[in-house]
């Protein structure tokens, strides 16, 4: 089976691209190649011209939608809250669709006669692991695999998959606004805390959002809930009604949950299903909730279970989360730039006995106060960023060692002295904030740090460095 989407399958169809990112760019590039005539825009004039030129794109502002099949937006505007962009509006006065670009590839794959099967994975924290891990244990196991979405490749950047093929998609909840027919066979909902919260109004709304995952599951399919999860039998009890089969999982020695892990070992009520020893780049329970729940995936989605603990072992983990950069002396390096949030971070500090930690940039609602019951992890915290001053404030009632240093330039070499000084053996970026206020985003700050450390010591330039 050819893995390029027939060219003539939106033929006759005309959609609108508004916001020409990531996501934008690739929604072009595939409506154009299956076919359709595209309207596309974008305020940014560098952005516009990175278009190739194409008989059937037009680069225009918007006057109106009618003809529009569906307007593509790009997920950082907003068509709800906290108020509509006068595109969608327009698009709503006009009756046309505002969709994201994961549910035109479902629609595409369909129209193209592929029966392959969609993984969904949403949730506040763990979402981008537990993507990459599930398509990583798949790929093991031989099954056709693609992956991306709010992670990776955008979704109409992915190939045509056979039958018997998956697609994996990490889904924000600014996608899971958007869905209209898309169906996961498998979808999975790991945690909610507070973020987006602008977006969404509230942590009801935000809740909403996310579980737009389980829409258009029926029996046969699996629904993943994290234990974890506020008001999960209210959520039980709804996904229940749809006859989907649920699995609860958790990181901890959770018996009542489906699936669940012991201090060495994944276990299911049918017993252990994997040793956990050899998993080394999934450390924390947070990881072990990760790990459980691309389990739960992978083996309804046709891995075998004998095959679980080799996927587990060979997994590398993601750059940005608590990724090893390098080692100075007895003084390891650790990149988790991803964590934006504090709830985030929680999952790291929890993962080292001592620490000197980097963090700052700017924050989130609530700011950093919900790491209190962790703060004993803090050997010291050094400080950078917009929001500096407020995580200080902090960290100054709960008597916790910190100083506001600025900059990465200056936080690296100051944590590897601080490191030495205090006999710590661990360094961590793991910032609790968005990192907009000084670098595009968090994989920027995570290079920009990793560089910093590789130019600190000439021996550090990776995990085995001296």
């Amino acid at each position: 089976m050819s893995t390029s989407f027939p060219p003539t399958l939106f033929a006759g169809h005309h959609y609108g691209v508004a916001g020409l990112g990531r996501n934008g760019n690739a929604a072009v590039g595939a409506l154009l190649a299956m076919g359709a005539s595209v309207q596309a825009w974008d305020d940014n004039a560098a952005s516009r011209d990175a278009l190739p030129t194409h008989e059937r794109l037009t680069l225009a502002p918007f006057t109106g939608m009618v003809g529009l099949a569906g307007l593509v937006l790009s997920p950082g505007i907003p068509h709800i809250l906290p108020s509509p962009h006068p595109l969608a509006r327009m698009a709503v006065e006009a009756g046309v669709p505002i969709v994201s670009d994961a549910e035109l590839l479902f629609r595409a794959v369909r129209a193209a006669g592929s029966r392959a099967r969609f993984a969904g994975i949403t949730g506040t924290n763990g979402k981008s692991t537990t993507t990459v891990l599930l398509t990583h244990m798949l790929a093991c196991c031989g099954i056709p695999v693609a992956a991306g979405g709010n992670l990776g490749p955008a979704a109409l950047a992915l190939p045509l998959l056979p039958d018997d093929g998956v697609y994996v998609l990490e889904m924000s909840s600014y996608m899971l606004e958007r869905l209209e027919q898309l169906h996961f066979s498998a979808a999975c909902l790991l945690n909610l805390t507070p973020d987006h919260l602008d977006r969404h109004g509230d942590m009801a709304g935000y809740t909403a959002a996310k579980l737009h995952v389980f829409d258009h599951q029926h029996a046969g399919d699996l629904a993943v809930l994290g234990a974890t999860l506020p008001d999960y039998a209210r959520i039980h009890r709804g996904l229940a009604a749809t006859r989907v089969r649920i699995a609860c999982v958790s990181g901890a020695d959770v018996e009542q949950c489906d699936y669940y892990c012991t201090d060495h070992a994944l276990c299911d009520h049918s017993g252990v299903i994997a040793g956990l020893d050899g998993a080394t780049d999934l450390p924390g329970t947070h990881n072990r909730e990760n790990a459980a729940a691309a389990t739960a995936m992978a083996l309804h989605l046709g891995m075998p279970r004998a095959a679980v603990e080799g996927a587990l072992a060979t997994f590398s983990a993601l750059d940005h989360r608590q990724k090893l950069v390098g080692r100075i002396g007895t003084v390891r390096f650790i990149n988790d730039s991803k964590a934006t949030n504090a709830d985030a971070t929680a999952r790291a500090l929890a993962c080292h006995d001592r620490l000197v930690w980097i963090a700052g940039g700017t924050a989130k609602a609530g700011g950093i106060e919900e790491l209190a019951p962790l703060f004993g992890h803090v050997a010291l915290a050094l400080l950078i960023g917009r929001d500096a001053p407020v995580l200080a404030a902090t960290l100054t009632r709960h008597g916790v060692p910190h100083r506001i240093v600025h900059t990465l330039e200056r936080a690296v070499p100051e944590a590897r002295e601080a490191a030495r000084a205090l006999g710590v053996d661990v360094v961590m970026l793991s910032p609790a904030c968005a990192s907009f206020d000084q670098f595009s985003g968090f994989e920027a700050r995570g290079a920009h740090f990793a560089a910093l450390v590789r130019d600190l010591d000439g021996t550090a330039g990776g995990p085995t460095g001296a």
